[in-house]
């Protein structure tokens, strides 16, 4: 596919779209710290508020006594589960299975709000009410440990019905539950007699700890209600600190739209962060309660909650002697986290499957997912690589079987770019592997056969994924040309995506303008929002960006035709006369005329041209609303393929140590085109810090008789520092073979992964080691302890 239905999709020379080093409007109030976040707002007679948080990893609050919390000087207003008003409060709804109240009396993790909210003068004085609290508490069982949750012994924690399956693909079975374990089951195609025909089958298992998500500013809100006659009768709400678009709170609230108001560009969450904490959504409640603003903020370390869950892996994979895979039993154990919990890592698995880029049409997925008090995921997409691993693991593990390469393996399982029937090759995929195994070097050898100079043992590996957009993504765009400028208006805030600057380098792209000729101009009133997951939603909304440009300079140049033949009269008697337009009595039309280094230029002669803000003196404004074509991936789930990614990684294990040293990360991806190289080159640097932390360093620790979680800290978690983080060696593709913005597509998540790393140590010390793959882990696998 590429950018065939939209407007000079085919466009060949780019002078903006691409470019290196183009700084991001906010990059400076960002990197000097000037950056105002939700919680750095502060306001004269502004309260706090704080949540009672659960210290037991399953309770339910049997009654709570608020006289003695009442009486400290300074508290304002307590608020309990049974409070009429927080009965009436529901969420914007971004959470999965079985409905809860927004507030209630049970907690089904450590750490969790419950049952209290306290409203005071300070910070302080919340914490010294929530201690004066008489709580009643019934400690209910609980479950930490995953597999000890799925036994038939084991305490039933939720033994209401299983969840919906909010992402499971036709024909999966309706889920089961029995005990703790909801079963979901995906058959295609004839397993048995895949199985029978292969000359090979193996069997293997993996495990995918749980690691964290961390944000860059504490999530929080503060909330006021003010009185604003242009708005009209009623007061407005205005709030700082909501994450994403300020819609949310809006429905949350029933406030009109016009009426809620957002102003700060930074909310300090994460990528792709969805899910909206309750101290973001409570403040307005608190503050129409007290008459007073209301701040609200979670501590670092009510910030530990997942990114992945836990997750147990074992498959039987049948091959045939040349490496093609005939057959996949996969099952799974998986952790559904609490109630509310995204099914990204459990159901959504079966339907991002790791299996549809293969030739492979026997495949059974059966996965138990387990309710667990472990806690919450979010919707988020921050590291969302599913179960993607588990065919690479497949493809590494029948080289090694077979004494092949992987990269021969892989390619032999890739099917063609129309259906998992195409013998073809992948256009994008053979060229990436291609310039990867210049990149690396690339040489295979066995497991535990090489040894480096130092006397480590080298080990490498190789994956491959298709890059994903969201076609699903539909944007409102608007541009302005006003007073001889183009205006690119859009919302905010902004949490870490750059595609505000991506999409006014389209414009400037499609105007003939350079990247610091458009204004980009925030306003939270405004509809466009790039945003969509990521580089993929960039991709998309820069697609509809390109339309209304286009628009935009049609009217610009019949406008610079119209004010040539009749040219507007002065506004001001102190306007400088205008200058006689080179174009007045040619009889042009639109088409006769370009915009070029920002002028209106004759296109049969471009050295004759009008400064834009001369040739058009008038007011204009152009809009599209929609959404690119459908995407390949979108429309066959991976059976249709159009742009690839590939990532390598190089180890060196100290096998008397157990020290694992990342020598470097490759990677080199198709993004049918680059739009901002500075943000593409960001990503993958990031996919590849968080594939280093989730298979080295990160994980969590829980005490199984409390079921406390122990390592909810910036010092017992462990993520990767500056001294650790490798070198990455990048290289992109430009196939111009996606079907958004010039045949771009995105690279998002999609190159996250959850065993590349670990595949490498496999490479170099010949046994497996289990993520994160610490040190004493490595020397247990190897017999030395």
């Amino acid at each position: 596919m590429a950018d065939l239905a939209g407007a000079n999709g085919q466009r060949e020379h780019f002078r903006v779209v691409g470019k290196p080093n183009l700084p991001g409007k906010l990059s400076y109030a960002m990197a000097t710290g000037i950056a105002k976040f939700g919680i750095d707002y502060v306001l004269p007679n502004m309260l706090h508020a704080k949540f009672l948080r659960s210290p037991y990893a399953h309770a339910r609050v049997v009654s709570v006594d608020t006289t003695k919390a009442r009486a400290i000087p300074g508290v304002v207003d307590i608020l309990t589960w049974e409070d009429e008003d927080i009965k009436n409060l529901t969420s914007f709804g971004e959470s999965f299975g079985t409905a809860k109240p927004w507030l209630d009396n049970v907690a089904e993790h450590e750490g969790q709000e419950v049952a209290v909210i306290v409203v005071a003068e300070s910070e302080d004085i919340c914490e010294e009410a929530l201690r004066q609290l008489d709580v009643e508490w019934e400690v209910l069982p609980h479950v930490v440990d995953v597999l000890e949750g799925k036994e038939p012994d084991a305490p039933v924690i939720r033994p209401e019905a299983p969840p919906a399956q909010a992402f499971g693909p036709p024909g999966v079975k309706p889920p089961e539950k029995k005990g703790n374990v909801t079963t979901v089951t995906t058959v295609q195609g004839d397993v048995e007699a895949g199985f029978k025909e292969a000359d090979h089958v193996i069997e293997y298992d993996l495990k995918l700890p749980a690691f964290a998500s961390h944000m860059p500013n504490p999530s929080g809100s503060v909330a006021w209600w003010e009185e604003d006659p242009y708005l009209g009768e009623g007061k407005a709400l205005h709030i700082e600190g909501a994450v994403r678009e300020r819609q949310a709170i809006s429905a949350m609230y029933k406030v009109p739209l016009e009426k809620t108001i957002q102003k700060g560009l930074f909310m300090g969450g994460k990528y792709c962060d969805w899910g909206l904490r309750k101290s973001q959504e409570i403040t307005p409640l608190l503050a129409k309660r007290t008459g007073r603003p209301v701040r609200c903020v979670n501590k670092r370390e009510d910030h530990y909650d997942f990114l992945m869950k836990e997750r147990y892996m074992y498959l039987k994979v049948g091959f045939k002697e040349n490496g093609l895979i005939t057959a996949v039993d996969d099952y799974s154990i998986a952790d559904g986290g609490v109630t509310g919990s995204s099914s990204f890592g459990t159901t959504g698995d079966h339907r991002y499957g790791p299996y549809f880029t293969l030739r492979c049409k026997n495949i059974r997925q059966t996965m138990d997912i387990i309710d667990t008090n472990r806690g919450k995921m979010y919707v988020s997409g921050q590291h969302c690589p599913f179960n993607w691993d588990a065919g690479t693991m497949a493809v590494y593990l029948i080289a090694e079987k077979l004494g092949k390469d992987p990269i021969e393996i892989a390619r032999i399982n890739l099917h063609g770019p129309t259906s998992q029937d195409d013998p073809n090759p992948v256009p994008s995929f053979e060229a990436c592997i291609e310039a990867g195994k210049k990149l690396m070097n690339w040489n295979w050898h066995p497991a535990g056969t090489k040894k480096l100079p130092d006397g480590r043992m080298h080990g490498a590996s190789f994956r491959y994924q298709m890059c994903p957009r969201h076609a699903f993504s539909g944007y409102e765009a608007k541009l302005e040309l006003r007073d001889g400028k183009v205006h690119m208006p859009t919302q905010g805030p902004v949490f870490g995506v750059f595609a505000v600057e991506a999409n006014a380098m389209v414009v400037a792209e499609e105007l003939g303008l350079e990247y610091d000729d458009v204004s980009i101009d925030f306003d939270y009133r405004e509809k466009f929002t790039p945003v969509g997951g990521g580089s993929d939603g960039t991709t998309a909304s820069a697609w509809v960006m390109k339309e209304c440009a286009n628009k935009l300079k049609r009217m610009i140049l019949e406008a610079a035709i119209e004010e040539a033949e009749n040219p507007p009269q002065p506004i001001s008697m102190f306007a400088p006369p205008r200058p006689p337009s080179p174009f007045k009595g040619k009889g042009l039309k639109p088409e006769d005329l370009d915009l070029q280094d920002g002028k209106v230029v004759l296109k049969s002669d471009p050295s004759i041209g009008v400064p834009l803000a001369q040739a058009v003196t008038q007011n204009l404004v152009a809009t599209y609303a929609g959404r690119p074509p459908n995407a390949l991936w979108s429309i066959g789930m991976g059976r249709m393929l159009d742009t690839m990614n590939t990532a390598y990684c190089e180890v060196a294990v100290d096998t008397e140590t157990g020290e694992v040293e990342i020598l470097r990360f490759g990677v080199v991806a198709d993004p049918g085109k680059i739009m901002r190289l500075t943000s593409l080159e960001s990503q993958i640097d990031q996919v590849m810090y968080f594939s280093q932390g989730c298979q080295l360093l990160e994980d969590y620790v829980y005490d199984k008789k409390t079921g406390v979680k122990l390592n909810n800290n910036m010092i017992d978690y462990k993520k990767p520092t500056m001294v650790d983080v490798p070198h990455v060696d990048r290289k992109f593709l430009e196939t111009r073979a996606g079907n958004a913005a010039y045949g771009a597509n995105g690279i998002s998540h999609s190159l996250a992964n959850t065993h590349l790393v670990i595949i490498a140590i496999h490479n170099a010390i010949g046994v497996w080691v289990d993520p994160p793959a610490t040190p004493d882990k490595v020397l247990k696998a190897l017999g030395k302890i």
